[in-house]
């Protein structure tokens, strides 16, 4: 078990305690500095900065705990960002009516590439509107079909 598995594992109770969902964990550098980034979220994709101090605080201690000699870091504990990775598709029917960005294996309607609102998901298929010049069009694409999918922010 690598160190990001440990630490994955050591801080997962926390965070269902504090009602968020682990999103990402990674090491980072800048300049000297090395930092641990603990990505979080709340059920419903959001986060609030009060949330991150606490859940930071928490992990902070259970981190210190269960490595004592470990070199010097910084911890940061934020949010995936507006522009999340939606890494696991099944969560894409808790996302109908958001705004999203989606990169497909193969162009549909000779593109391949959709940024809109998702509109429905239904067993397999994905619908989507999207803009076309000055009109508004509809898409639907089978989910296996995805390459890259995140949320988008509307312009």
């Amino acid at each position: 078990m690598d160190q990001i598995d440990k630490i994955k594992e050591l801080i997962l109770p926390e965070l269902s305690a504090q009602n968020v969902r682990l999103y990402d964990v990674k090491w980072q550098s800048e300049k000297k500095m090395r930092i641990l980034q603990i990505a979080i979220m709340k059920s419903d994709g959001s986060m609030d900065i009060d949330t991150c101090a606490t859940v930071s605080e928490k992990l902070s201690l259970i981190l210190d705990e269960a490595f004592p000699t470990m070199d010097e870091y910084f911890l940061e504990v934020c949010s995936p960002g507006a522009e999340r990775e939606i890494r696991d598709l099944n969560e894409l029917p808790e996302l109908v009516t958001h705004h999203i960005y989606v990169r497909l294996k193969h162009p549909v309607k000779k593109m391949l590439e959709f940024t809109g609102d998702l509109l429905k998901v239904e067993n397999d298929d994905i619908t989507m509107n999207y803009r076309d010049k000055a009109l508004t069009r509809e898409v639907t694409f089978k989910q296996d079909e995805i390459e890259f999918c995140r949320l988008a922010v509307k312009l």
